[in-house]
């Protein structure tokens, strides 16, 4: 099967237009019209991922984060990107991302993480140019929970070794936001929205102060808050591709160490 026809598939459902400018979306590595046999669905490319890909047969790797997000100016291995992409391209491996643009589609990745969360009645936090495309959700719990409670259940459900958290605005929660990866600039949109918690990742120090107690905040951790890139692609990919092997990777892993 051709790339095009992979990623054509992928664009259906979340079309490059509605990745963001600073972003690098799409094929990082290989020709739309080659062919391909199976993919490997990751987070982010790696060397481990990319000895997975080699031991499974797997030559197109499609991942959330884009390998190469800044401009290389030289080939010469000094770093983990210089040396996965010139793997990539030595052993024939094809590399795509699906970032920002699936972040923004309509059931992209916080609608998915919210509703592995039981989050549900789910609307848009920060809507954007097109209907129905932005960042970020909020929504309702089926019954109020208590604040802490919650949150445990959200480390059990994403493993999660640490959780970050504000100040506990109010015991119990109803209304809660969600934003994958990096959304502390959408704290104000949750608070806006009547949301009582704001799971996000990559708060800064400052972000636990700027809710004043209007609702609580939590820094889930990126990795943890995108794992569900690799589930929401194969779903996509897999009811309209039934004749082309997806794998899942075994080998995504978080870059973030915990000491308890």
């Amino acid at each position: 099967m051709k790339i095009k026809d992979i990623t054509d598939v992928i664009e259906t459902f979340a079309p490059l237009r509605w990745q963001e400018s600073y972003d690098n979306a799409g094929l990082v590595v290989g020709r739309e019209e080659d062919e391909v046999h199976a993919a490997l669905l990751a987070v982010d490319v790696t060397e481990e991922v990319l000895d997975e890909a080699e031991r499974t047969g797997c030559d197109l790797v499609i991942t959330h984060h884009p390998i190469v997000f800044h401009a290389l100016k030289r080939f010469n291995s000094a770093d983990p990107v210089q040396r996965c992409v010139e793997r990539a391209i030595r052993r024939g491996i094809a590399l795509y991302a699906c970032h920002t643009n699936l972040d923004s589609a309509p059931g992209g990745m916080s609608w998915r993480l919210a509703e592995e969360l039981g989050i549900g009645c789910l609307g848009l936090l920060q809507p954007v140019a097109e209907p129905g495309v932005g960042f970020g959700v909020v929504g309702n719990l089926a019954e109020e929970t208590d604040t802490l409670d919650f949150l445990r259940r959200v480390q059990r459900t994403l493993g999660v070794r640490a959780i970050r958290h504000s100040d506990v605005a109010s015991p119990t929660i109803r209304r809660v936001a969600v934003c994958t990866g990096a959304g502390a600039s959408l704290i104000g949109e949750a608070r806006r929205a009547g949301a009582d918690l704001y799971l996000t990742a990559d708060m800064k120090y400052n972000d636990f102060m700027t809710p004043d107690n209007a609702l609580t905040v939590a820094d889930i951790g990126h990795f943890e808050s995108e794992y569900c890139a690799i589930q929401l692609l194969f779903d996509i990919l897999s009811k309209k591709l039934c004749t082309f092997a997806v794998r899942k990777s075994e080998c995504s892993r978080n870059p973030v160490n915990y000491l308890v």
